[in-house]
């Protein structure tokens, strides 16, 4: 844990970024008067790959479900029943 007051943290910006994202420090707080105020933490990643296809199974839908699409294309469009 890195601390640094709010000037300083300011003019390092990119170096506190570089810090966390390097794992050289896992967190850096940010001190006003010489009290902490807030913390900056590098993000999770979260792997893309595991995203798709994540509800595969769970989705239930019923078999009729384009019952009503004449119905709704006759109310977009005007057409005749």
């Amino acid at each position: 844990m890195c601390q640094m007051n709010v000037l300083e943290a300011k003019t390092n910006f990119s170096k506190i970024l570089a810090m966390l994202e390097s794992h050289e420090e896992d967190e850096v707080v940010i001190c006003k008067s010489n009290k902490p105020v807030a913390k900056i933490v590098l993000v999770p990643q979260v792997d893309v790959s595991k995203r798709i296809g994540i509800a595969k199974g769970k989705l239930i839908y019923p078999d009729d479900i384009n019952f009503m699409d004449d119905e709704i294309a006759a109310m977009f469009y005007g057409e005749a029943e």
